[in-house]
């Protein structure tokens, strides 16, 4: 969409803008997504192989500054009886968009919901954040990390 069109659909919708209804209405379903209800479909397959996703969009907000961060999430798993459909993990993926959340929290809160609903037989979910104060945080969840007590 070139620019004037944009400024066209802009002005259609009245005071409150057309950037910001958008934004309202993004931010509306983000919220009203329902992971119990996130679309997995069987698994067919006789062959163990392994499913890698790349999430590039990623973004939460820092729970400290309220701060955008920004995130490649890099998903593999080995399914068993269950794999994710892909609209449904992205639109997963983006009800953090607006949600306070840490680093850490976020991508064992990913890997936690996807190790529950697929139960696959192998998972890793890595979040590589882009460095924001001289930081560069990767967080690493595994299904085959146990580390002795």
């Amino acid at each position: 969409m070139d620019i004037e069109m944009f400024g066209k659909l802009s002005d259609a919708f009245g005071p409150s803008g057309f950037e910001e209804d958008v934004i309202r209405t993004i931010a509306d379903y983000c919220k009203e997504f329902d992971v119990e209800n996130m679309e997995i479909w069987p698994n067919d397959a006789k062959n163990d192989y392994i499913i890698k996703i790349t999430l590039p969009e990623f973004m939460c907000c820092c729970p400290r500054s309220g701060y955008p961060d920004f995130a490649t999430i890099y998903l593999e798993y080995m399914p068993d009886k269950f794999v994710v459909e892909l609209k449904a993990i992205k639109l997963y993926i983006n009800t953090f968009m607006y949600r306070n959340v840490s680093h850490e929290a976020s991508i064992n809160e990913i890997y936690n919901t996807l190790k529950d609903k697929l139960k696959p037989k192998w998972i890793k979910v890595v979040g590589d954040f882009n460095p924001r104060g001289n930081v560069h945080t990767v967080i690493e969840c595994r299904s085959d990390m146990v580390v002795p007590k």
